[in-house]
């Protein structure tokens, strides 16, 4: 029976143990260049290893200059891009472990003031979303109206993909992970709450992951193989996402998959902000467990969303997942899977909280307040990437 520190074979690649290091948003990347270096090297090295990840999976990255909507993010579409990548790649790989690049345009998500044309953000259809955006300088806007994409839009940001693809490959990833979740493009065709198309990429259900099944079967063609994962949040409200059947959208888009030869499909579940507005639960909200998409997919099958060492243990066990992706518990341990070890073995250890104020930045702080500042109980000295 597996248990998370069993070996997970994903196509030709092997993962050490089925911890896996969620991709997580940091803002650590600043303009003008908006690259990784050397501290976001040491950052995802302190996480990897045998007492870290199996597999990372990168924090989101934009192909595009287009597809940023938050401060300091880093991109895939620049030489220098590639050079700070292949820092955090090395690092990685040096403590054994494989780490996937999650490829990120955040469509509608997104202000006049970070794309290059300074026209409109671009999504599926002109429904904007609720709230306000976080612009370069820190202050905030509300979302402006996006503009929808034409079929050369589709192709253009298609192109993009593809060269970011590209680009993970020269900075020597072990893959990529298209990011189809949490409200940003891909996900704002897949579901019919956004995406009001009256084109081949909109109405039906088979029309509406149109978009999202090209991309994948593009990277597919770029990586071969195995190399290649998809994340989904069937139950995610995160950037106003609703859809009239999820279980039929998300359900029709998994079986379809099996038509391709993934890694791995990366599927959340519900979160707290999914369920609950403030205290009250969300009316009529039924929230899609990853079970339900188990006897669906022929793929290896992650999930996410608020695991402890226990919920992830009974889901291997279960058979719902081959594996599970921790987020907010990795920022404050770094070596969270030995943590995981000595609970196991019934030693009693507590994992370290976090601090919300600095998961994003750090703000009049060093840059490593809150990021590579977290000590490894288990580990007598974390690596440090030398410049």
């Amino acid at each position: 029976m597996p248990d998370l520190f069993s070996p997970l074979k994903i196509g030709l690649l092997t993962t050490r143990n089925r911890v896996v290091m969620a991709p997580m948003t940091r803002c650590r990347a600043p303009a003008p260049v908006q690259s990784p270096g050397r501290i976001n090297a040491e950052y995802y090295a302190q996480r990897s290893g045998d007492d870290g990840a199996g597999l990372i999976v990168s924090e989101a990255t934009q192909v595009s200059p287009a597809g940023r909507g938050y401060p300091n993010t880093p991109g895939l579409h620049s030489e220098e891009q590639v050079a700070g990548w292949k820092l955090v790649t090395e690092a990685v790989h040096a403590r054994g472990s494989l780490i996937f690049a999650q490829l990120w345009h955040v469509g509608r998500v997104s202000h006049e003031v970070y794309q290059p044309d300074g026209r409109a953000p671009m999504s599926s259809s002109p429904s904007a979303k609720s709230g306000e955006c976080v612009l370069p300088d820190g202050t905030k806007a509300p979302y402006p109206t996006p503009r929808a994409m034409t079929v050369e839009d589709i192709r253009e940001v298609t192109e993009q993909y593809r060269h970011a693809a590209n680009n993970a490959r020269a900075a020597g990833f072990d893959g990529v992970e298209l990011h189809g979740a949490n409200g940003y493009l891909p996900d704002q065709f897949t579901r019919d709450g956004v995406n009001r198309r009256t084109d081949q990429y909109g109405g039906s259900i088979e029309n509406r992951i149109r978009f999202i099944f090209d991309l994948t079967r593009m990277l597919v063609d770029v990586w071969g193989a195995d190399r290649v994962g998809v994340r989904l949040s069937p139950s995610g409200a995160f950037g106003d996402m609703i859809d009239s059947d999820p279980k039929a959208t998300f359900g029709h888009l998994v079986q379809k998959y099996n038509q391709l030869p993934l890694a791995y499909l990366h599927i959340m579940e519900a979160m707290e902000g999914d369920i609950r507005r403030g205290k009250e639960l969300v009316p009529g909200y039924e929230p899609i467990p990853v079970s339900h998409f188990r006897p669906l997919t022929r793929h290896t099958l992650i999930t996410n969303a608020g695991f402890t060492f226990e919920k992830g243990q009974e889901y291997l066990h279960r058979g719902w997942a081959d594996a599970i992706a921790f987020g907010i518990p990795f920022i404050s341990n770094p070596d969270l899977t030995a943590r995981f070890r000595a609970m196991a073995s019934g030693t009693p250890v507590e994992l370290a909280p976090g601090d919300p104020a600095t998961f994003y930045w750090p703000g009049v702080g060093p840059m490593e307040v809150g990021y590579t500042s977290y000590p490894a109980m288990m580990r007598a000295e974390t690596d440090v990437i030398h410049a």
